[in-house]
């Protein structure tokens, strides 16, 4: 039988799942309501989605809004920031951070862009003959 280190009791299987430094521990399904994807919008966060906060919106202000949907709308109040931005910033798993995302999007806290797909952007080549062009100016 495996001893606890700490007290010297015994300790059982599964008592002792993370460590008493960690503090108390919030499952990832309590703060998204046990919901694992982002509402029904249906969008779709990249990790690159650049997330933006709408100061007019109602709920800005952080009122009616759970602590970790709060965290995020002060994580945006200062600048634009992407989707893993905050998932660092708030240090909660990026899958809780689409969630929370998704009901701040509907809330109309938030506007979400995303980058142009590497498919879309101009041709390498066309983008030299025009400074070359610009050049010979």
């Amino acid at each position: 039988m495996n001893e606890n280190m700490t007290t010297g009791a015994p300790h059982e299987q599964g008592s002792q799942w993370y460590d008493n430094e960690a503090g108390p521990l919030v499952r990832p399904y309590a703060m998204t309501g046990g919901r694992t994807k982002p509402g029904p919008t249906g969008v779709r966060f990249d990790l690159i989605a650049l997330v933006t906060l709408d100061p007019t919106a109602p709920d800005a202000d952080g009122t009616g809004l759970g602590p970790e949907h709060r965290t995020l709308v002060d994580l945006c109040r200062t600048e634009t920031q992407s989707v893993a931005e905050l998932a660092a910033g708030s240090d909660l798993p990026v899958g809780v951070i689409r969630v929370l995302l998704g009901d701040l999007l509907e809330l109309g806290c938030v506007t979400v862009s995303r980058p142009v797909p590497p498919a879309q952007l101009p041709d390498e080549r066309i983008l030299r003959e025009v400074i070359e062009g610009l050049r010979a100016l």
